[in-house]
């Protein structure tokens, strides 16, 4: 077995020190059967692609003693809906979503509001109703994404805050 030169080793022995291979191998290529060739595909209802994903459900659980919901509202439809609107947020900078993503797609919709306007959480209440069931909610969440207009997810948190709850319906595209 190789071993680093600075190891003690008895005098008598020789061992061998670490060697580079005498052969370089071939660089990689796209070759397997489930590798994507050309583009990520685009169109309605696949969604906007990132690096862990996931970590945004983590972040939420974590911050679920913040969000607000009214009667009649769910938590987990709550999570499940500002999630999705913090990974489209986040994958447009091609990133893993970030506390700030999730801050953002709460304020957005008023979950963090104390006593946050009717309308909104009549419209609140009827896009998210439901998104806590992942086995039948996907296009209803992709949906409740793609209302949010591309301007708003370039805002910054601070500036997303001075302009809630007036103008929500502009933010959300409800």
């Amino acid at each position: 077995m190789a071993a680093p030169k600075f190891a003690p080793v008895d005098p008598t022995e020789n061992p061998r020190a670490y060697e580079s291979p005498n052969t370089v191998p071939e660089s990689w290529t796209l070759g397997r059967p489930g590798d994507i060739v050309g583009k990520q595909p685009e169109g309605s209802y696949l969604g906007h692609q990132g690096p862990d994903q996931g970590f945004a459900l983590t972040i939420a659980r974590r911050v679920s003693n913040r969000i607000r919901v009214q009667s009649g509202e769910s938590l987990d439809d709550a999570i499940r809906g500002t999630v999705a609107i913090a990974l489209r947020r986040a994958s447009m900078y091609g990133r893993a979503p970030v506390i700030h993503d999730v801050t953002f797609a709460l304020t957005i919709w008023g979950w963090l509001l104390e006593s946050p306007p009717a309308d909104l959480v009549a419209r609140r209440k009827e896009l998210f109703g439901g998104l806590g069931h992942p086995a039948h909610s996907y296009y209803e969440s992709r949906e409740l994404v793609d209302l949010v207009p591309e301007t708003t997810f370039k805002l910054s948190n601070e500036q997303l805050a001075s302009q809630m709850p007036m103008s929500w319906r502009a933010l959300t595209g409800a």
